[in-house]
């Protein structure tokens, strides 16, 4: 019996669930947000040339040549820019060294769900406030004295719409002793008007956050960053180097810089998927569904015809992979990454061939 006493001190946490990862031939993998092109050819150069024995050596230990590579597309200095691997490990520094107050932070109830995941495993207050029925976030359900702090990614997942950048203002000048964090895993797919990143020079208690794995096609690579005033950088390294001082390796922080490098390649790739979701969502317009705009490389879609899971399980019998949340609001919705053109297209012709 004794023996048996240890199992009341493990955790106790209900863990992030990451969409399906399929295995086999011929598979159509729509429900990931991974971005349907390759990385920048820049980014193979690098792999090409990579030598064995360069694996010898520790990276940079704050991954120093992409935070300045950051920094410089950017226009800031280095001291405002944090690197990790994904930006799931950048947010969870910033939860570890912002949120320790015993006032609760805040998020909207239908969003990232990694959130409340790390709420309950640091330990953090937390509330949610319900988005509206159109699925936007209200600026004034943000506000609040007794906030520990605030969180919502724009452009939201998995709803993909949008706040303006005076949302966000909005936002900041109500919470002016907390810190607000900003998650723009999709902005560089929304159209211009949407990115807040330049507000950090007004506000010293904004924290804005990116990642490489959608827009610059390296979800495999894990790498993410975190843009702020200085002194909210200072304490993220401050928390990195506490329980892991070399979180980046070297092939992820300098195929990082090419792709950092390669602009002309990086907008290429996003009018692509760009253009592409709005021909599919316009298909799917005519198709019956109704599709939120999306400011992503994802559609949120419903149909009033048919159950969001019959078409998810029609689609995944034929090979093809969509994202269907078994959650309440948004469990009649689906959410479709944009691949390209041709995967597109045949899960249109089979989405056609279900409801006839």
């Amino acid at each position: 019996m004794s023996g048996q006493l240890w199992r009341k001190n493990l955790i106790n946490i209900t863990p992030y669930v990451a969409g399906e990862q399929p295995k086999g031939d011929n598979i159509i993998k729509l429900n990931a947000n991974e971005n349907a092109y390759p990385p920048s050819p820049k980014v193979r150069e690098i792999l090409d040339s990579y030598k064995p024995e360069d694996m010898r050596r520790y990276p940079s230990a704050d991954a120093g040549p992409l935070r300045e590579a950051l920094a410089k597309r950017a226009g800031l200095s280095v001291e405002n820019v944090f690197v990790s691997n994904g930006s799931d490990d950048v947010l969870a520094t910033a939860f570890r060294a912002f949120f320790n107050s015993d006032k609760p932070i805040v998020y909207p109830d239908i969003t990232y769900s990694f959130y409340p995941v790390w709420c309950d495993l640091l330990k953090i207050p937390s509330r949610t406030v319900p988005v509206g029925e159109d699925f936007h976030i209200s600026a004034q359900s943000l506000y609040g004295e007794g906030n520990g702090g605030v969180v919502f990614a724009n452009p939201n997942a998995p709803t993909s719409l949008a706040q303006s950048r005076e949302f966000v203002r909005d936002v900041l000048e109500h919470n002016k002793d907390c810190i607000v964090i900003v998650d723009q895993t999709y902005v560089d797919f929304a159209e211009a008007g949407i990115d807040c990143l330049d507000l950090i020079n007004e506000y010293d208690n904004l924290l804005v956050t990116h990642t490489f794995s959608k827009s610059r096609s390296m979800a495999g690579m894990r790498i993410g960053e975190a843009y702020g005033d200085a002194e909210l950088i200072k304490y993220m390294l401050a928390v990195k180097d506490s329980y892991n001082s070399y979180p980046v390796n070297r092939l992820s922080i300098e195929t990082g810089v090419a792709s950092v490098q390669d602009e002309q390649y990086f907008q290429s790739t996003l009018k692509k998927v760009i253009a592409t979701r709005e021909k599919v969502s316009r298909q799917l317009a005519e198709l019956g569904f109704e599709v939120l705009e999306s400011q992503t490389n994802f559609l949120f879609v419903t149909h009033p015809g048919f159950k969001a899971k019959d078409i998810f399980e029609a689609l995944r019998e034929k090979g093809i992979y969509i994202r269907y949340f078994n959650k309440p609001r948004i469990d009649d919705h689906l959410r479709i990454t944009i691949g390209t053109d041709d995967e597109m297209m045949q899960m249109v012709e089979q989405i056609k061939a279900f409801i006839g």
